[in-house]
């Protein structure tokens, strides 16, 4: 699983990692039962203090989505409930939309280049996908 931090976005890094691994949990990307990165190693990956990592799967196990097997790692919960349910991921969206149309308004761009974006960066993703699928 690779992560994408944003040291500027205003929101606290164990926060992006907590909505990153729900997202990738949402979507399929991770499956239950798959092992999360160490702790040590994603700090030194992503150059964050080995605690924001442990603040992150902390409150990722609160929230049922791990669960951490002592010496042995964090690995996506089984489960049935909240990650995996579509108005959560529909929510999740909204609010990552939301904050896009904000920052699109305060860019001064227009809702057809917005949308355009969009699009592309969707296109984008699908491709990239597609290509890893290959092999």
């Amino acid at each position: 699983m690779r992560f994408a931090l944003s040291f500027k976005s205003g929101k606290p890094v164990y926060l992006q990692l907590v909505d990153q691994v729900k997202a990738a949990a949402a979507c399929g990307a991770v499956q239950p039962g798959e092992l999360l990165p160490s702790i040590r190693p994603l700090a030194e990956e992503l150059r964050v203090n080995r605690n924001t990592i442990a603040k992150a799967y902390g409150e990722l196990e609160s929230q049922g989505i791990i669960e951490t097997l002592p010496g042995k790692g964090s690995f996506i919960r089984a489960s049935n409930n909240s990650p995996y349910k579509k108005d959560v991921r529909v929510r999740m969206l909204t609010e990552a939309v939301d904050a896009a149309a904000v920052q699109a308004h305060h860019l001064q761009v227009t809702r057809a280049d917005f949308v355009q974006l969009a699009e592309e960066r969707f296109d984008s993703f699908d491709e990239r996908r597609a290509r890893a699928a290959k092999g």
